[in-house]
């Protein structure tokens, strides 16, 4: 299977056969577009907290891209934007609103599972953005990720 093809297999079996991922879109792309702007946001804070310049990536390497490094860590959570989506869309929300916005934004407090115990997401960025310093430095030889989502409430 194409590189192409994988994500949009994934988009239709996440959110059904006629959907299209859409960057202009409304509604579901809307949705997955704010979190990731939450997410996106979270991690440059994290990542200039570590004292690491934001621009500088290591898969990301767009030139212009300011965040390219922040889009690297935050790939990892980027599935955890898609699972809060799913689940205002199963709740009936299908618009970004008034109402969905605040449940988006929770993303960086929501409980992930990590070696020291439930996490919220924005300090599991700022663990994920040291460990990256530490790896960068060679103190270490491995992020520090979290392990799954714990709860899911919106």
């Amino acid at each position: 299977m194409s590189r192409l093809k994988r994500p949009r297999r994934y988009w239709r079996l996440l959110f059904g056969q006629d959907f299209r991922r859409d960057r202009s879109a409304s509604g579901v792309s809307a949705m997955l577009n704010y979190c990731y702007t939450v997410l996106r946001a979270g991690t440059a804070r994290a990542v200039m907290a570590a004292g690491l310049h934001p621009s500088l990536g290591v898969a990301h390497r767009q030139r212009g891209n300011a965040f390219a490094l922040a889009d690297d860590l935050m790939e990892p959570f980027r599935p955890l934007a898609d699972q809060l989506v799913y689940s205002l869309l199963s709740r009936g929300k299908t618009d970004l609103d008034r109402s969905t916005k605040p449940m988006l934004a929770r993303i960086l407090v929501t409980d992930m599972r990590t070696k020291q115990g439930t996490t919220p997401v924005g300090l599991c960025l700022e663990r994920l953005a040291l460990s990256a310093a530490r790896c960068f430095s060679g103190e270490v030889r491995t992020l520090d990720l979290p392990q799954r989502v714990s709860s899911l409430e919106t």
